[in-house]
């Protein structure tokens, strides 16, 4: 008898096996002949689009809720390529807000990471025409720009609170005068609008109304916007002068900022990378526990996003920590396999 249950597992596990190749290959073979199928022309036409996307001039965009969603759409998929390839298995209804969101919130995100020789003044007043502009166009309803034409759309019927916006643009602002936060609990205070409000947003967005839904979309949120951070710590400094390191925890490890201006990978910047990793892994394990509380339509996308940014870390962990010369990338074979393998466990839950 337990000779056969052994069997039976054993083969139960190389049929599943099975399914996920056939699943990745198929999903490769799929994606490759939509990208040889593309004409010349087609070609063309996207470099065309995907120029005038964003930001720093006035978008040139037919009017229309259509034309303004798909310019939200391309902002997505021209600035944000994991999250837009988790988006996109989102029900198709849905979408839109979807892209709307990651548009509004792009805007005034890349006014600050990369003013292009903006003023700080101009940055700020920008910022303060974005919040203003948003609260119009979120109280009437319409909006000549079509970002905010489509977020106001999307979030009066999803019922968004204007609060969560007010507080994003707050913590872009801090971006402008704030480079660096003494203790952890500081950097949440800033994580809270920059990334948390975000994911509880997407809660409206999705219809995951249980209350206790909440401090997990905070924890998800929070914990995708560390992993940008760990990915970016030469950048950050390098390009920005910001570093969203705690202080305390360079002095726990005995780390220096200069440390992190010389991109210097010593003992102790990797024993500091490594405890920070460890850290953002636990709140995404938090994160975890709140996925009960999606609709079972937005369980795979939110997952998907999950486990790809969280992979960020790993890829951190195997270039060394080093985060000075080296980019952290989840490449398209292993998004392809995370899909697969996370369509898998979605067919499990359903069918248990």
């Amino acid at each position: 008898m337990q000779a056969g249950s052994s069997s039976t597992g054993v083969s139960g596990t190389r049929r599943i096996a099975r399914r996920a190749k056939r699943t990745v290959n198929g999903l490769r073979a799929r994606a490759t002949a939509r990208l040889q199928s593309r004409s010349s022309a087609e070609k063309a036409e996207g470099a065309s689009r995907a120029g005038r996307v964003p930001i720093h001039a006035a978008p040139d965009v037919e009017p229309g809720l259509a034309a303004a969603y798909e310019h939200c759409r391309l902002i997505n998929k021209h600035y944000g390529k994991t999250y837009y390839f988790s988006t996109c298995f989102f029900p198709a209804s849905l979408r839109p807000a979807v892209h709307a969101l990651y548009a509004w919130v792009r805007y005034p995100d890349e006014w600050v990471d990369n003013p292009d020789g903006l003023p700080l003044s101009e940055q700020c007043a920008r910022l303060a025409m974005w919040r203003e502009a948003t609260a119009t166009a979120i109280k009437t309803g319409v909006s000549d720009h079509p970002v905010l034409a489509a977020w106001s759309d999307a979030a009066r019927r999803h019922d968004v609170p204007f609060t969560y916006m007010r507080d994003f643009i707050e913590a872009m602002q801090m971006d402008l005068t704030v480079a660096e936060y003494p203790t952890f609990e500081d950097l949440k205070r800033y994580t809270w609008g920059s990334a948390s409000v975000v994911g509880l947003m997407m809660c409206h967005l999705v219809g995951a109304k249980d209350e206790a839904a909440v401090p997990h979309a905070t924890s998800l949120g929070t914990a995708m916007q560390l992993t940008n951070f760990l990915r970016d710590v030469g950048e950050d400094w390098r390009h920005r002068g910001r570093l969203y390191l705690p202080l305390e925890d360079l002095e726990r490890f005995g780390v220096t900022k200069s440390d992190i201006a010389r991109g210097q990978l010593t003992e102790n910047v990797c024993a500091l990378l490594r405890f920070e990793i460890e850290r953002t892994r636990s709140i995404y394990a938090h994160a975890d526990d709140g996925m009960r509380y999606l609709p079972a339509d937005a369980r795979l996308p939110v997952r998907l996003a999950r486990v790809l940014y969280s992979r960020i870390l790993d890829k951190v962990e195997l270039n060394g920590c080093d985060v000075f010369t080296r980019r952290a990338r989840v490449p398209t074979w292993e998004k392809l396999l995370v899909l697969a393998r996370e369509q898998q466990r979605a067919y499990a839950e359903k069918e248990a």
